[in-house]
């Protein structure tokens, strides 16, 4: 995570980054390859990815299980949206969605009397109530969150 927050808000490339993710047109006239820098970027993401999968697969539950993930990947699409584009934001999100999440281990070995079954259902819970409280002011969830997402962009444009 340090090396990543480091790279994208101090360095160079980081700058690139979103220079292309707020205005591809001005990146572009700057001599930015803007259709590289992007590839780049969603290979990346999609890397880390299948590192959370080999993770999962390989040292959180040690066996291949159909439906392993258990909705995993809607929890971090909310927190995704929890941290409305700020890196220590999604630090801090990542943190109270874990805590969430081992929740019922906890209360089980402390011997609280609170079925498990309640308990594992926490984190999407937390899930639920974190994108409800966020949608309810979507001017500032866009506030944050870089000009050009979403849109198709070509060289010439």
């Amino acid at each position: 995570f340090a090396l990543v927050a480091w790279v994208i808000l101090k360095s160079r490339v980081g700058l690139i980054i979103q220079a292309v993710g707020e205005s591809p047109e001005a990146a572009s006239a700057m001599g930015l390859p803007v259709l590289g820098v992007r590839a780049l970027a969603v290979l990346f993401g999609g890397a880390m990815a299948g590192l959370a999968g080999a993770y999962l697969s390989l040292a959180y539950t040690p066996m291949w299980a159909e439906n392993m993930s258990a909705g995993r990947g809607w929890i971090a699409l909310a927190l995704v949206v929890f941290a409305s584009w700020r890196v220590w934001r999604l630090l801090l999100g990542a943190y109270l969605f874990g805590l969430a999440s081992i929740l019922h281990l906890v209360a089980q070995g402390l011997g609280l009397a609170i079925p498990s079954s309640l308990l594992a259902m926490l984190p999407y819970v937390a899930t639920i109530v974190v994108l409800v409280l966020l949608s309810r002011d979507a001017v500032r969830t866009r506030l944050y969150a870089p000009v050009s997402l979403g849109q198709p962009w070509q060289a010439g444009h």
